[in-house]
């Protein structure tokens, strides 16, 4: 993602319907027992949340490509699904100059696009309640600015008048990959860090995954260092159904390549892996692109860092015509009834990112 030296911390933020810390799965202000979880992406959804990028210190002369870019992928899923973009004050016209006319602009703080990260992660008790964990977005470990990206869960959560959860724990949601019946698969290295979690464990951050509603959390080394976001596990590995995951891999990996080497070591601790309910997990293999358009060094040629809207998948192409048509064939069956919706994202993934870092979900419950 893009990269800024600069350091913004926010404060606290004092609303009034937070609830500080959840320790637990079974208690989001309420006490009657429900247990709450976060719904896998493939459920009902109300609505898509993103972000548009405000800030050319950030983005320098790639802002308007990175725009457009955004733009692209907003108007390729409000075809499925309505669609709300979080704007900074002032930048409105320029949006909506942009974006379909059936997006919806909310005006609100911002310093990036990358929703998945500083937006709350939706949870449901299934029995129509709803609120929104926060993960306490601090710049991937106070690597970029983010004062006013700080403080964007706090701002959706309220907009829709849902309680705010704060989670025992700092993190961002493209971090933690989750199939919404109890596990997730997360990379130490963008989670067990000090400058996001100082002196936190594996223990400590599998019970702060709780809120969550999480009881097994897989753990794949990662990456730390190499990009501003230490190896987020979405662009590596993704749930496509409770037992069921996708691993990416170049098309002749190279196993002394650091990229190389730890999407094979996931490959290989996640093919032997069982998830909350003892089930096997059962690996596809997709492909990367041997080519792109960008020469960008932070590129990442991810097809599986998808958008699942309501019918349809949002995935990437990149012009390499066979493994485009490729990855689109394979993606299909993995999303009975979805159309594949292949959307140009160059300037996104040359800042480290794809469809899934810019978009999350609000699940639809009742």
């Amino acid at each position: 993602m893009s990269l800024n030296g600069d350091t913004d911390l926010a404060g606290t933020d004092g609303a009034s319907n937070d609830t500080d810390v959840a320790g637990t799965d079974t208690d989001v202000g309420d006490t009657d027992g429900a247990r709450w979880f976060m719904p896998a992406e493939d459920g009902p959804h109300t609505r898509c949340w993103m972000a548009f990028p405000a800030r050319a210190d950030v983005w320098g002369r790639q802002l308007d490509k990175v725009r457009a870019a955004i733009a692209r992928v907003a108007n390729a899923i409000v075809d499925f699904e309505p669609v709300v973009i979080c704007v900074q004050p002032g930048q409105e016209s320029i949006a909506r100059a942009l974006l379909a006319g059936s997006v919806e602009i909310l005006t609100l703080p911002v310093d990036d696009f990358w929703m998945r990260d500083t937006g709350p992660c939706f949870i449901t008790d299934g029995r129509g309640g709803l609120a929104g964990v926060d993960l306490g977005f601090n710049g991937w470990g106070m690597d970029q600015v983010h004062g006013r990206d700080a403080l964007v869960a706090t701002g959706v959560l309220d907009h829709l008048g849902l309680r705010r959860v704060r989670a025992d724990m700092v993190s961002e949601g493209g971090a933690i990959e989750l199939d919404g019946d109890g596990t997730a698969m997360l990379t130490e290295s963008s989670v067990i860090d000090p400058r996001r979690n100082p002196g936190k464990t594996k223990a400590d951050i599998e019970a702060a995954l709780r809120v969550l509603g999480v009881r097994k959390t897989l753990w794949v080394p990662g990456v730390q260092g190499r990009d501003i976001t230490d190896d987020h596990i979405d662009t590596t590995a993704r749930f496509v159904a409770p037992g069921r995951i996708v691993v990416e891999l170049p098309k002749v990996p190279d196993p002394t390549y650091v990229w190389d080497k730890a999407a094979l070591e996931a490959q290989r601790i996640l093919g032997a892996a069982k998830d909350a309910r003892g089930r096997r997990l059962e690996v596809t293999i997709v492909r990367q692109p041997e080519t792109w358009r960008s020469n960008a060094a932070a590129f990442v040629p991810s097809y599986l860092n998808w958008y699942v809207a309501n019918g349809a998948v949002i995935t990437a192409q990149f012009g390499d015509v066979a493994a485009d048509a490729a990855a689109r064939e394979l993606i299909g069956p993995l999303f009975p009834g979805r159309v594949v919706v292949q959307v140009e994202i160059d300037a996104i993934a040359a800042g480290g990112g794809g469809i899934h870092c810019s978009t999350q979900q609000e699940p639809k419950v009742g």
